[in-house]
């Protein structure tokens, strides 16, 4: 059985944070969004494709 962590159900909303933000901020023309927007969704899409803490499947 797959154990979801805290970290794990922050990165899914960061993503979509990041995705908001950084539309809202090309559609307004607000750069400072558009930065933040970018940071986030690049930030979250890292940590979901590199496994931190190592993998938790394990064969006996």
């Amino acid at each position: 059985m797959l154990r979801v962590t805290h970290f794990e159900r922050m990165v899914f909303p960061m993503v979509v944070l990041g995705l908001i933000l950084l539309i809202i901020g090309l559609v307004a023309s607000i750069p400072i969004l558009t930065t933040i927007g970018a940071i986030l969704l690049v930030v979250g899409l890292i940590l979901n494709l590199v496994p931190l803490g190592g993998s938790r499947r394990r064969v006996y």
